[in-house]
């Protein structure tokens, strides 16, 4: 399988070309890439068309590396097109029939009733809009009910929408133009807020820091890249990679296992923002609550099929040492912390060597794992083991200073990011809830396993 002509990719924002255009920096995890002369006269500023046979061999080592994406507005339309959209619904037959109106009459759709209490209105509202009905009499969840709809399908691509998403008229075409590349299996948008009158405080919050909207940023879909997974609130997807569809067993977290399983099997994901799907976020506090730790709960039974994928953080050694020495808080601490991060920078200069400038780029490349080493400490304390520190807080000085700032500096730089709509003081009290929420319910699978491999840190070179 090759890319075909006509397809166009971008580099990443966090690809740096260096040397005069001799290499490239970048990617996940990072790495330098050396050009050939004639690899560099393949590229046009920052973006590649692929016109022949070495420029597709180009463009699919800086996709494989994630130093690339694909421009979507660039790309050749697949040869059929066609595709049928898939929803699984329970109740909601106001949200239901929002949907289907956005949707409109273009492809064929399938509503797929998972055991409704009230399945009349359902029927009524898969009637008026020349929906196919296919109505279940025991509720399998939501990756039954899919499965149930994938097997009905005859079109090349399959449409997975939520009953609570609204679509945009052009989201679907844009993750189409993404199945040019053959290895892509699933593409997913966006997924953003659903603008209300009357917008609660949570719901505002969301709106900004939802856990299923991944950025404004392309990237691929793959277990340690900062876009690990993707919500199957909206999905396009190529039927023949799918096989039997999502597992059946999970209740919560059966998308990441289907991104998961797709990437091990040599295929693409791809997320794509400039496509959207609006979402209709939950307003209540306790139903806001008890869905991030409904979420949480999807840690365990992941852990179990991808052991290698699933872990709270996962740290290089040498970041281990540097937040260490950090989190004693001595007066040896900022020391030993500074000289971790000289010995990381010769080492990556070394690795380097070659390069015009390889002591600069290795300063740039070590600062940015020092912070993502930071983020990653404060995520532990503040939300995976959370229950941990509230018992290191009671006993230990250090440990209510590191955690008191861990939470504050969380606040003020994702406010900022987030261009939140709500006030700072309600955005970092929405914001340790959303943190306790979800560290409670990982806690929660793991006891109902008995088992710790949802919680333990990965270290890894």
């Amino acid at each position: 399988m090759t890319l075909p002509l006509g397809f166009v990719v971008e580099l990443d924002r966090h690809t740096r070309v260096v040397d005069g255009g001799r290499a490239l920096l970048g990617g996940h995890p990072t790495r330098l890439l050396k050009l050939t002369p004639k690899a560099r006269r393949l590229l046009n500023g920052r973006l590649l068309p692929v016109q022949d046979a070495a420029g597709a061999l180009l463009a699919d080592r800086l996709l494989d590396t994630g130093m690339a994406h694909p421009v979507a507005g660039a790309l050749p339309a697949p040869a059929d097109p066609r595709c049928t959209v898939v929803v699984p619904v329970r109740d909601r037959p106001r949200q239901l029939a929002r949907l289907l109106r956005s949707i409109g009459t273009g492809q064929p759709v399938i509503v797929v009733d998972d055991a409704s209490r009230h399945p009349a209105a359902v029927a009524a509202v898969a009637a008026a809009h020349g929906a196919r009905l296919v109505a279940l009499t025991t509720n399998l969840g939501p990756a039954g009910a899919r499965n149930a709809g994938l097997r009905l399908v005859t079109t090349p691509y399959v449409v997975f929408a939520d009953s609570d998403v609204v679509l945009d008229p052009a989201t679907v075409p844009i993750l189409l133009s993404h199945f040019a590349d053959p290895r892509v299996a699933m593409a997913v948008p966006r997924i953003t807020g659903l603008p209300t009158a009357a917008a609660t405080w949570i719901e505002r919050y969301e709106n900004s820091r939802s856990s299923l909207d991944l950025g404004a940023h392309p990237a691929p879909v793959r277990p340690g890249t900062p876009v690990s997974w993707a919500s199957s609130a909206c999905v396009v997807a190529r039927v023949d990679a799918l096989g039997e569809g999502f597992d059946a067993g999970m209740r919560v977290g059966e998308d990441v296992d289907l991104c998961w399983r797709l990437v091990a099997a040599g295929r693409r994901v791809r997320y794509e923002p400039a496509a959207r799907a609006a979402h209709e976020h939950r307003a209540r506090l306790g139903d806001w609550l008890l869905r991030k730790s409904f979420y949480g709960t999807g840690a365990q039974p992941l852990a179990e099929r991808h052991p290698e994928s699933v872990a709270p953080v996962v740290f290089a050694p040498w970041s281990v040492a540097f937040a260490a020495a950090l989190l004693c808080g001595r007066r040896w601490s900022v020391p030993a912390a500074a000289g971790v991060l000289g010995a990381v920078t010769v080492r990556i200069a070394r690795k380097l060597d070659g390069t015009r400038h390889p002591y600069r780029l290795a300063v740039r490349l070590t600062g940015n794992g020092a912070a993502a080493a930071l983020a990653q400490t404060g995520a532990l304390l503040t939300r995976h083991w959370w229950p941990l520190t509230v018992v290191g807080c009671v006993l230990s000085r250090r440990v209510r200073r590191a955690t008191a700032v861990a939470a504050l500096a969380d606040i003020a730089l994702e406010y900022r990011h987030d261009q939140a709509t709500v006030d700072p003081l309600r955005y970092g009290v929405a914001r340790r809830l959303d943190d306790l929420a979800y560290g409670a319910g990982v806690w929660l699978g793991a006891v109902r396993a008995r088992s710790l491999a949802a919680l333990r840190p990965r270290v890894t070179r």
